[in-house]
């Protein structure tokens, strides 16, 4: 008998494209049944033309639409990203006939490989790796320090719950010392965590990127892609699902799930998805609503929450005004708990801004000067670089990429990106909130710090006004909620990708929860993908794709206890 059941994807980041995928390539589902909805095209991995964002589903501020957007970027890792490196393998690569997306990121990782020698900058005193008891390779440790961050990685799991709604800087009050450590400065900037996130996650990430404790200070285990990840994952990933017959809705925001009434509410059956019809043309006009009906035996897939709603976009000479609006998928989640008591709850990572915030900005320049100069101070070319000013108030990084990081950027143009994790601080060269600056502030602001930090005679300030003579646009993004998912939480504030009873409803996202996994990764993405699809068909669990316990290495755990006395 043919199989006729649809699958409706809520979303349509890499969770859900690999949600499909998974239906395809292990269920033999055919691309037909298959309904992928979002309200715009790129999710959290952007990569874009400015002009292409600015007809987003975004509340935008530009009036230049020159340039590129990157709102922000993710790290891949070659060895813990087990369902990454899987489903990629199954798409074809579209620049290299006969090779996967897979071959394409670790072929070109491995011609690329980076070495970061210029993680951390004291503008005022150079970057610290000059071989004293400033030098990143020390994590800068005391003993007090070594003992709590031991504890909380050798907790169990099932005695997570005793992390509940505890922040970082509360599970090292004791020690705080261990905010002013290289470690803290490179921990917190390469994946975004503040001290007012969870020591909950922070748990499960000091355990899942143990590997990677030893090597931080260089990033040797960040595994880059060609191109940004939009153009080096996610296209190839929706061209091969077209191919399948998978139909894409682009500006389409569901507003309600609908849900069937069974005895005792105690099974979860989603029966219609309301729906309006969003983005470019339709302000000021009455919405265009309705109904999609879900059968028995469909099933239906959320993003119950995404890092990138309710971002906004200014540009060279505009801020990027602050959108105020509740975030669209964590509504849509809300709406859900309204049913259903164990559905987690939405509040804790939506509700405190303070806790998720940041403000990132995209340069792009018509020469490479800039970039060149940049490579200069730090010592090392583009693609290795992360570069964070320690002593800047609003906490600023540059991440420089190897150019072109976009298919479009002309040969003489150069792209990078930088971000604040305190956007609410006045900048120390620009007198006001880095939040409230115009993309032209932002970039007057790290060019400040790069000049203190320039040593050399013919340093970049001689330069500056052939600097700001190539620009060709500065796009800041804030994103209110871009690190929501290390919020604090408390065990069942996080939904089951599939929760108990559910009949046809699966959560994929950031905000799922899924047993010692970490999220903020898009190996977390497409594993939450990989176990909803494998438990509505009935595939067993042992064929989920192995994943590594490298916390129970002795030969990793060992390079980790040296690096934590180093």
């Amino acid at each position: 008998m043919a199989n006729t059941r649809k699958a409706y994807m809520i979303g349509a980041g890499i969770g859900n494209l690999a949600a499909a995928v998974y239906l395809i390539r292990d269920g033999h589902w055919k691309g037909e049944q298959i309904t992928i909805m979002g309200m715009d095209d790129h999710g959290a991995n952007d990569g874009t033309t400015s002009a292409d964002f600015a007809k987003e589903y975004v509340k935008s501020n530009m009036e230049n639409m020159a340039g590129f957007v990157n709102r922000g970027g993710r790290m891949l890792n070659e060895e813990t990203y087990e369902n990454v490196w899987d489903v990629l393998r199954t798409i074809p690569s579209l620049d290299r006939p006969g090779k996967t997306v897979t071959d394409d990121i670790l072929d070109f990782d491995h011609a690329h490989p980076t070495h970061d020698v210029g993680r951390l900058i004291d503008s005022a005193t150079g970057i610290r790796n000059k071989g004293d008891a400033d030098d990143y390779s020390h994590m800068q440790f005391d003993n007090r320090d070594r003992y709590l961050l031991t504890k909380l990685m050798t907790m169990p799991e099932s005695h997570e719950r005793t992390l509940n709604d505890v922040s970082i800087e509360q599970w090292f009050s004791s020690s705080p010392h261990f905010f002013t450590t290289n470690f803290w400065y490179m921990w917190e900037t390469t994946f975004a965590f503040k001290r007012n996130n969870s020591a909950m996650e922070l748990r499960r990430y000091m355990n899942r990127m143990i590997l990677e404790f030893s090597r931080i200070n260089t990033l040797e285990g960040v595994t880059r892609t060609p191109y940004n990840q939009y153009e080096s994952i996610i296209v190839p990933m929706k061209t091969w699902l077209e191919k399948q017959g998978v139909h894409f809705v682009t500006n389409r925001k569901i507003t309600e799930l609908i849900f069937k009434d069974t005895a005792l509410r105690d099974e979860i059956i989603v029966s219609g998805l309301r729906y309006e019809n969003v983005g470019p043309g339709t302000e000021g006009k009455a919405p265009d609503r309705g109904v999609i009906d879900v059968a028995e035996g469909d099933l239906v897939f959320d993003t119950n929450g995404s890092i990138t709603d309710s971002s906004s976009l200014g540009d060279l000479d505009n801020p990027a005004e602050e959108d105020m609006s509740e975030p669209a998928s964590a509504a849509l989640w809300k709406q859900a708990t309204d049913h259903f008591y164990d559905l987690g709850n939405p509040d804790k990572f939506f509700g405190d801004r303070s806790q998720s915030e940041w403000t990132s900005f995209t340069v792009t320049t018509n020469s490479h000067l800039l970039i060149s100069e940049i490579a200069a101070i730090t010592q090392q070319q583009p693609g290795n670089a992360l570069n964070t000013f320690i002593n800047s108030p609003e906490l600023l990084s540059l991440v420089v990429h190897h150019q072109p990081h976009y298919k479009a950027q002309k040969e003489n143009e150069g792209v990078f990106w930088g971000y604040s994790l305190y956007p609410r601080e006045n900048g120390r060269f620009v007198d006001k909130p880095f939040i409230e600056m115009t993309g032209r502030e932002m970039l007057e602001e790290t060019l400040g710090f790069l000049e203190e930090a320039d040593h050399r005679v013919d340093g970049i300030a001689s330069k500056r006004e052939a600097i700001m003579d190539s620009i060709v646009n500065v796009v800041p993004a804030h994103m209110p909620y871009a690190s929501a998912l290390f919020n604090r939480r408390a065990v069942g504030d996080r939904p089951l990708v599939v929760p108990k009873h559910s009949k046809n409803l699966a959560f994929i996202s950031q905000f799922a929860e899924m047993p010692f996994d970490m999220v903020f990764t898009e190996q977390f993405s497409v594993r939450c993908a990989q176990v909803a699809v494998y438990h509505f068909l009935g595939i067993p669990d042992s064929k989920l794709t192995p994943m590594h316990h490298y916390e129970k290495d002795p030969r990793v755990l060992a390079r980790a206890t040296r690096t934590m006395f180093r």
